[in-house]
């Protein structure tokens, strides 16, 4: 049974420094990158996974929060 997109979790995305990128990839037999965002210190993204979006790349120091935990991309 797929999972209805609007009933995803979210996950959040802070920048720790200018020009974080976050890049997301496609679901399917190819993976390939299909939207990028990139973040200033301070900002915040909200996202969640979709039937288009399988995985989430991040570029830069960033703090990551999910509802497994909260990861630094310093770390």
């Amino acid at each position: 049974m797929e999972e209805n997109p609007n009933q995803a979790d979210y996950f959040i995305i802070k920048a720790k420094e200018n020009g974080v990128q976050v890049i997301g990839l496609t679901r399917g037999q190819d993976t390939k990158f299909h939207h990028t965002e990139k973040l200033d210190k301070g900002e915040v993204m909200i996202a969640q996974f979709t039937a288009h979006t399988s995985a989430v790349k991040i570029r830069g120091k960033a703090v990551v929060m999910t509802k497994h935990g909260v990861m630094d991309t310093e770390e």
